[in-house]
Order: structure tokens, then C-alpha cells, then sequence
């Protein structure tokens, strides 16, 4: 199942100021189309030395605005006019004399004049910064950017790396997939602003010799959406995630454990300061109680080798059970019966909230269907894309939390 077009619906100006940046603004027009928004393309004269209007006509498919005196506009205010029906204005690149353009108030050319002209209280202002490393650490440049952030002005980036002069250090600009999710993360409502989550995702891995363990097919998709989610919705969020080849989401503290006692040990000193714990992690319930030095060799007998087992720690009964624990979320991943086991995992564990999935049927897919249940009983999230069933879970917690 394909996730919804994250920006169908929106329009944004996005305007452009003199830096070599500018040849990936040609992608972020494809990157925000994509996604179903219109992009209105704004460019200063310097930006035009940079890469073409024509091009960003070609890829936005709208007349390129490049003075305040463009004669398309009847009343001969496109500084004006390119706002009063845009989402958001976003500046990619923003150059370091934009920045102290705007941080003085400035206006004397159509991008810097839309600029303060939009209505702020409905047309925000982001800006991708773009430049040398030594002038993204410029005094000048640092005072500049405190003012815009003062004024409510939101910074995306910049990065560190390779810069076109040869140097290397921050003041890259951030490339045009993640200017495009940073985008998509600035529109989500924010039902967890200044809340703190710790969220487990993926397998364990229990070692039965130096080269076989014992996990199970969890991909770790829906925890990693969770956390995505989480971070869209303005949370501050740390991800405990068994061995699992997923990009960490942006803005996302990530702490990488192999075996159920590595999550154990990171998860329980952390919890206390979260006020939100989701244990999305398909932990092994038991492990090899030793794990032999070498690699265990078949004898030609045809029997397998006898290995001792142990139960392994369980994570969300032993934070549920912390003085002044956080919000407890758990997740049942069962192969029949779902809300029979969901209800007894829930007294189980003595947690508010525990959702409930069919693991074989979401292991590694892109897709899930929830069942919530709390003390009230079972609600169904429908089948839908990870991403999409993860906002509205956060969304559920967020609002369990404020009757909390």
C-alpha cells in the first residue's frame, strides 16, 4: 500500500538567492511536486547567475518571478500577490547576505520584499541556509540568524560536509530529500510539542554460538515510523533499535543494541526522563543461557545439540513497574486470537495502551492494521500505510496524555 501524498494541496513560494545550492533546488521543485504540492518559483539576480529561470520554469511548470516590476501582474504587485495563497515560503538556497537582508528588515528587490510583505500569521518563513564555513560561523551571521529565528523565522540545516570552495564544515545545504521531508515535518500538527519519548524497535538477536543467534522477522519498519511520527508531531524522541538496516529519521537520537539484555540495560536508566515509553521492539522472549565460543560443529550423528535456555528480562513490565514511570504503550505481535492475547498482555504487563498487530502479516511490509486496547476495550486503527497508522497513534497518545 502506497503512503498519501504528504503535501497534497499545499503551495509553496520557494525562493531562491545567489549560492551554488541552487542547482539542487531544481530537484527540490521535483522532490516537493512529488508530494503533491505547486511550487511558485521566486529568484533573486543573483540566483539567476546560478542556474537558469528557464529551468525552474521547465521543472515547476509556472512563470518564474524575478523582479518587482514584472509587468504579468495587473496590479503590479507580485510582492503581494505570490503569498496571499502559499502555505509557507521557503528559501533554498538562503544565502548569508539574505539572512542579514532580512534580519535588518530590508526589501529592496521581489524575494526579500515577498518576504516581509506575507501575512505571518498564516505564511511562514523557512529558510535553508547555504555558505562557507566561515561565514555560517561569522559573528555577523550567527547575530543575524538569532534575530530571524526571534522574529519566528524556521532555520532547516544547514549540514556539514564538502562545500564548493573545497573546504569542509557546516553550511552546506541540506539536500533536496531531506529540505522535502523537513517540509512535510513542519506541517504535521504538533500533539507532542515538549514531550520526551523513548520508543524500542525491531528484533533481538540472541547469540547461540560466535555465528547463529536466535530473532525473529521483525523489520522494524512501524517503530522507526513511530519515531518519525513522534519527531513530526514536535517530540523530542530516543530510538533503542535491535539490529535492523533502517535510516535513522531525522532529528531522531538512535542508540543501536544487538540482544534483549543490551535493550534491556539501555532502555530502563532512560525511561524515567521520558514521559513517553512505546515498546514497539519484537524482544526474544528467551535466550541460549550460554553462548559457546565456538561455532557448534554437526558430529554426524543426526541429533542436534542440546541448548539450555533462559527467560529473558521483560522491558516493558519492568518500566511499567518504575516509580514515577512514563506513559506505557506496548505492542502485541501475535499470530491468532489478537485481542484475546492483546487484553491478557495488557493486564500482564499493567500498561494503559497496548497495540495489536498480526506479526506475520507485517513483518517486513510497508503496511499494518492496529488494535488498540485499553481498559475500555478494542479499537481498530485500519490497514494503511506505516506512516500513516504511526500519526495517528502518536496523535491517540497525545490525547490520552492530556486526559492523563
Amino acid at each position: 500500500m502506497s503512503e498519501p501524498l504528504e503535501l497534497q494541496g499545499r503551495h509553496i513560494v520557494l525562493g531562491m538567492s545567489g549560492g551554488i545550492a541552487c542547482f539542487k533546488s531544481a530537484e527540490l521543485v521535483r522532490e516537493l511536486q512529488r508530494q503533491g504540492a505547486t511550487v511558485q518559483v521566486v529568484m533573486t539576480e543573483a540566483a539567476t547567475q546560478f542556474i537558469t529561470p528557464v529551468t525552474m520554469q521547465a521543472l515547476s511548470n509556472r512563470n518564474v518571478y524575478t523582479h518587482q516590476w514584472d509587468t504579468r501582474e495587473p496590479n503590479a504587485m507580485a510582492h503581494i500577490n505570490l503569498t496571499r495563497g502559499a502555505d509557507a515560503v521557503l528559501v533554498a538556497p538562503a544565502s548569508a547576505d539574505f539572512m542579514a537582508k532580512l534580519a535588518q528588515g530590508r526589501a529592496d528587490e521581489l524575494l526579500s520584499l515577498l518576504c516581509l510583505a506575507r501575512p505571518i500569521e498564516r505564511c511562514p518563513l523557512l529558510l535553508a541556509p547555504a555558505m562557507n564555513r566561515e561565514m555560517w560561523a561569522h559573528p555577523a551571521t550567527q547575530r543575524n540568524l538569532a534575530q530571524l529565528r526571534a522574529d519566528g523565522t524556521h532555520i532547516l540545516g544547514p549540514a556539514a560536509g564538502d562545500q564548493a570552495c573545497g573546504e569542509v564544515g557546516d553550511g552546506r545545504m541540506l539536500e533536496a530529500q531531506e529540505l522535502c521531508a523537513e517540509m512535510v515535518a513542519f506541517f504535521q500538527p504538533k500533539h507532542l510539542a515538549g514531550k520526551r519519548l523513548l520508543i524500542t524497535a525491531g528484533p533481538t538477536f540472541e547469540a547461540i554460538d560466535p555465528v547463529r543467534g536466535i530473532t525473529n522477522l521483525s523489520s522494524g519498519k512501524m517503530g522507526f515510523a513511530i519515531a518519525r511520527a513522534a519527531q513530526e508531531a514536535g517530540a523530542e524522541v530516543t530510538l533503542v533499535a535491535g539490529p535492523v538496516s533502517l535510516p535513522t529519521p531525522r532529528h531522531v537520537k538512535r542508540i543501536d543494541v544487538r540482544s534483549a539484555l543490551q535493550m534491556h540495560a539501555a532502555v530502563l536508566p532512560l525511561a524515567p526522563r521520558h514521559d513517553v515509553f512505546v515498546a514497539t521492539a519484537a524482544v526474544a522472549d528467551w535466550r541460549p543461557a550460554e553462548c559457546g565460543t565456538q561455532k557448534i560443529k554437526k558430529d554426524g550423528s543426526g541429533r542436534a545439540p542440546s541448548i539450555p535456555m533462559t527467560e529473558n528480562p521483560d522491558i516493558l513490565a519492568d518500566v511499567a513497574k518504575l516509580p514515577g514511570r512514563p506513559y506505557c504503550v506496548g505492542f502485541a505481535a501475535e499470530s491468532h486470537e489478537l485481542a484475546r492475547h492483546a487484553r491478557e498482555k495488557r493486564q500482564r504487563k499493567n500498561v494503559p495502551l497496548i497495540v495489536g498487530n498480526i506479526g506475520p502479516a507485517t513483518f517486513g511490509q510497508d503496511d499494518n492494521a492496529l488494535l488498540l486496547v485499553d481498559e475500555h476495550g478494542e479499537r481498530e486503527l485500519p490497514h494503511a500505510a506505516k506512516l500513516s497508522l504511526a500519526r495517528a497513534l502518536v496523535a491517540e497518545i497525545a490525547q490520552r496524555l492530556g486526559r492523563a
